[in-house]
């Protein structure tokens, strides 16, 4: 990282990416194989891409140049906002994007080289946004069916057509899940069984845990999974007039999220250290919501932990390492 001296932002969008370097300035290109050859053909052994995680548009451009051992960086677009902003850049253009996303990579020192993720935890991410349409549709028309059988609609074509496509949707669901676990265990199965151990962790979450996490190894600290998950407590304050009620960020992914939460209900009656936790802040006074908001981030360290020691949940694990 030391020897390199040019950085090359890269805005990039679904039919195009636009570049942008001290050397040649602004350059647009296809976002497909013919564009990233061109592209590359202009970059040298001490080029370093910088790029935003923008969706999956970024993924083949980002492979290309992993394959073609291009030294790389993904960013989460907020840091990039966030560096426009305190940067004070008016203008709003993929241009000047490039232009900034580039300055950025200038001013950060140290930032991570990317390295693509297993393909399988890709094939795991792919079913999973699939899962999430498949809810989103059965929660649609579980709602329809209920809301016309308020009404007095209790059969009929339009209730059995209702009914016929709910099932097919659960089947599907249950299809894509199946896949999933079957990777994960194929790959990953003694983190996966490690994970279920954990009281109040259920099949699902572990799964769904593994893939969003690449196996917790993306990761340094359980801290940096429970912001990554939108779990991580944010305080909103200043001097002596604003004081304003602490809340989770709610970034990142919003099901791994709900998932968590439904999970503290059972960690807070069954999971020894999440129910402590639960009773205790629940005897000072505080809300029976931001107990458990604790007990998904409790769920999440006890995760963390169990992926980093490779061995199952054991709630005697701490108070025998004090007795040694």
């Amino acid at each position: 990282m030391n020897k390199i001296n040019h950085f090359v932002g890269v805005d990039i969008s679904k039919d195009k990416f636009d570049v942008w370097d001290s050397k040649a300035g602004h350059r647009s290109f296809a976002n497909q194989p013919k564009g990233f050859r061109e592209f590359t053909k202009q970059l040298s052994s001490n080029s370093f891409c910088v790029m935003e995680a923008t969706g999956s548009y970024y993924q083949q451009l980002a492979m290309y140049l992993y394959g073609h051992k291009i030294s790389l960086a993904v960013v989460n677009p907020i840091s990039i906002k966030r560096f426009i902003q305190m940067k004070l850049q008016q203008n709003k253009t993929d241009k000047s994007d490039a232009r900034m996303i580039a300055l950025y990579g200038q001013e950060q020192p140290g930032l991570s080289p990317w390295i693509p993720a297993p393909e399988y935890i890709t094939q795991c991410k792919q079913l999973q946004r699939v899962i999430v349409i498949y809810l989103k549709q059965n929660t649609s028309l579980k709602n329809h069916i209920q809301s016309l059988e308020s009404r007095g609609v209790k059969s009929g074509v339009l209730i059995r057509s209702l009914k016929r496509q709910l099932k097919q949707v659960r089947q599907e669901i249950a299809l894509m899940e199946a896949e999933m676990q079957s990777l994960i265990h194929q790959y990953d199965g003694d983190l996966f069984v490690n994970l279920s151990s954990i009281p109040g962790i259920g099949k699902k979450t572990a799964a769904f845990l593994i893939i969003l996490t690449n196996g917790f190894r993306d990761f340094d600290n359980y801290r940096q999974v429970s912001s990554f998950c939108g779990l991580s407590p944010t305080e909103h304050s200043s001097g002596t007039s604003i004081k304003g009620r602490s809340r989770i960020s709610k970034r990142g992914n919003p099901y791994i999220r709900n998932q968590l939460f439904m999970c503290s209900f059972t960690a807070s009656q069954c999971n020894p250290q999440c129910q402590l936790l639960y009773q205790r802040l629940v005897n000072k006074g505080k809300s029976k919501k931001l107990a458990l908001i604790a007990v998904c981030n409790k769920l999440i360290k006890q995760s963390f932990a169990v992926a980093q020691s490779g061995i199952p949940y054991d709630p005697a694990y701490r108070s025998r390492i004090v007795c040694q």
